[in-house]
């Protein structure tokens, strides 16, 4: 019959292996979590607290309106799980055994919370500007993909982006439609 000790050691064994800690003590998985979860609080503390409200241009119909506003609806409930899944996936790097590699990969990741959020805190309206935006967003979280998968397999596919959960973002949003697989 199970005890709660054997329960007590079971939930610790599965954490420990969910955020790649094992061998790592408590104060250094405490210390990775704090400086993940804080860094990636305080890029978005700094965009949010940057945009102010932008009126819209009477003249554009909402359909025809540049995507530069932060989500509402539907879409902000899944985009803080979306960066905390990346966030995850920096911790367990974090505790992955200390080489140059785990190095690099945590200041890709830094840089990529910090891109994000300066262009979020300078909301481009040019279509230029949104794809720059959008390309070197999607380069970074790229390279720190890579780079996490060469020190954890888990963490790298935690931070590589699938084209369902964007696909499912757009249905959510509505800028995309629900479509039948085509048969061939």
């Amino acid at each position: 019959m199970p005890t709660i000790e054997h329960a007590l050691d079971d939930a610790q064994d599965a954490a420990a292996s969910f955020l790649n800690a094992e061998g790592r003590g408590a104060a250094h998985v405490v210390l990775g979590v704090a400086v993940t979860v804080g860094f990636a609080l305080a890029a978005t503390l700094f965009a949010s607290r940057t945009i102010g409200p932008r009126p819209r241009p009477l003249h554009l119909a909402d359909e025809d309106a540049p995507i530069t506003e932060r989500p509402r609806g539907p879409l902000s409930l899944i985009l803080p799980a979306v960066f905390s899944v990346t966030t995850l996936s920096a911790v367990r790097v974090w505790n992955a055994p200390a080489r140059p590699e785990r190095t690099a990969a945590m200041g890709l990741w830094a840089a990529a919370q910090a891109l994000n959020a300066v262009w979020i805190a300078m909301r481009p309206a040019s279509r230029n500007l949104q794809i720059a935006a959008a390309m070197s967003s999607a380069g970074l979280a790229a390279a720190f993909a890579h780079e996490a998968r060469k020190l954890d397999a888990r963490a790298g596919k935690l931070a590589a982006p699938s084209g369902g959960s964007v696909h499912l973002a757009n249905l959510v949003q509505g800028k995309s439609r629900h479509q039948e697989p085509t048969v061939h």
